[in-house]
């Protein structure tokens, strides 16, 4: 069967791709073919995957410098805005420490560590581990993002299993969990990357179960980011919710804590 995704092999950056097609056990090409399909590729000192054919999108990369993360980083994104209080951050506290367990591109934990959480990413595809992976490459040594960088760490693995193999302390005080959701949102770029992100990985098929780990290996809440009319996770009723005008966070207690206070009213503290 053909691997859905090859590594462009040229020009300076040849070592550099053979050396991830390796790790990963993608198969290499000299250069870009011109029929349909997805290639990992740098250029524009960047790791990007491009699809081909037509129509296609640009290239989809990790870029924490500017553009959307860097955007949000100069806004000032604050303790009340609904991802910090979703994740427990509340004035006078430390940050809360988060496990994502869904890192993804790693906007939303960027924004986290942004604000001073310590953030370890959890990213089960090798593909989309890889793009991150040179994100925080390139951002570590961008003036100005360093120290957060440093906040944010990045694993290879599947999330429940990693959950179920937690020892029992230190636990994160939130586990953040942003499944894979069909997109139906207008903007250009999130049609783009999701599309193709969705092409390649399929459907989050493990969310019911994930939700369970994580609710018990939470120490205070597991954060579950939604599209505002999005069923719930599993068909798992949450706690309490978090809401924007396009985005919902389903919030959970920890399995323990949930059963001691299942027919409490629980707000948003």
């Amino acid at each position: 069967m053909k691997h859905p995704v090859t590594i462009i092999a040229a020009g300076r950056h040849k070592a550099r791709a053979e050396a991830l097609a390796a790790r990963l056990n993608y198969p290499l090409a000299c250069s870009l073919p011109d029929e349909p399909g997805f290639f990992l590729e740098y250029a524009h000192e960047r790791l990007q995957l491009r699809q081909t054919g037509s129509p296609a999108p640009g290239p989809v990369y990790v870029d924490f410098c500017t553009g959307k993360s860097a955007h949000r980083r100069r806004q000032g994104e604050g303790r009340r805005a609904p991802l910090a209080r979703a994740v427990g951050m509340k004035p006078g506290m430390a940050p809360p420490r988060i496990l994502d367990a869904t890192a993804g591109l790693g906007r939303d934990a960027f924004v986290l560590a942004t604000l001073g959480c310590e953030v370890l990413m959890v990213e089960q595809s090798p593909l989309v581990h890889a793009l991150l992976e040179d994100g925080l490459r390139r951002a570590a040594g961008e003036p100005g993002l360093e120290q957060i960088i440093a906040r944010m760490s990045l694993i290879l693995g599947n999330a429940v299993e990693l959950l179920e193999s937690m020892q029992p302390l230190p636990r994160p005080d939130c586990i953040y969990l942003d499944p894979m959701y069909p997109h139906k949102g207008k903007t250009a770029l999130a049609k783009k990357e999701m599309r193709t992100l969705q092409q390649l990985l399929g459907a989050d098929r493990q969310g019911a179960e994930l939700l369970t780990a994580a609710r018990r290996k939470a120490g205070r809440r597991v954060a579950v980011k939604r599209p505002a009319r999005a069923d719930f996770l599993g068909q798992r009723k949450p706690d309490f919710q978090i809401r924007s005008p396009k985005t919902r966070y389903d919030i959970y207690l920890p399995s323990s804590a949930s059963a001691i206070q299942r027919n409490t009213s629980i707000t948003d503290g």
